[in-house]
């Protein structure tokens, strides 16, 4: 009873940090797009970028996981894609949020928009850590079987013989 009690809590602190990690990606592009001049606008386009990024496909993430389309789509891998998405994206987030922190014109929306990068940087890492703490690496080796769509994929086997004759006789 307590364990399942700790693993439903344990997925819902995950699923907290995924959306958690979009809403703080969404704040940081709303306040960068609110700031009226730069000084230095690339560095202010690249945080632009990344946070609209990491918050349009964090949100389809959460759509395909979320529904039944994650079966309809084909991806075999999804732990693997969530977890090199989650590491990718946090690595982006925290060049872009060290780039615009070092290059603005010290306002105080660019300022409050690189608090909000470096947020939602944490908030991926920590994304990704919880992933490795409850599913491992997802490209180490283990022994057990790989998921495809959730469920476990069973080895398959030829059915049809190899040295067969045009009409089905060896």
């Amino acid at each position: 009873m307590v364990a399942s009690y700790v693993a439903g809590a344990w997925a819902g602190l995950v699923e907290l940090a995924v959306a958690g990690a979009s809403l703080l990606s969404l704040v940081a592009f709303i306040v960068e797009e609110v700031v009226t001049s730069c000084i230095s606008c690339t560095a202010l386009y690249f945080f632009e970028f990344v946070s609209c990024t990491a918050f349009l496909f964090t949100l389809l993430l959460l759509i395909l996981l979320a529904t039944k389309l994650r079966e309809k789509v084909g991806i075999s891998c999804w732990p693997r894609l969530d977890f090199g998405y989650t590491a990718v994206i946090a690595f982006f987030f925290l060049v872009a949020s060290i780039a615009f922190a070092a290059n603005n014109g010290q306002t105080s929306l660019e300022q409050v928009a690189v608090v909000f990068g470096f947020l939602a940087t944490l908030a991926f890492v920590v994304d990704a850590a919880m992933f490795v703490k409850s599913n491992g690496i997802p490209w180490k080796r283990d022994g057990k079987p790989e998921t495809s769509n959730g469920n476990a994929r069973l080895p398959t086997h030829e059915t049809e013989r190899l040295n067969m004759g045009p009409n089905g006789t060896e």
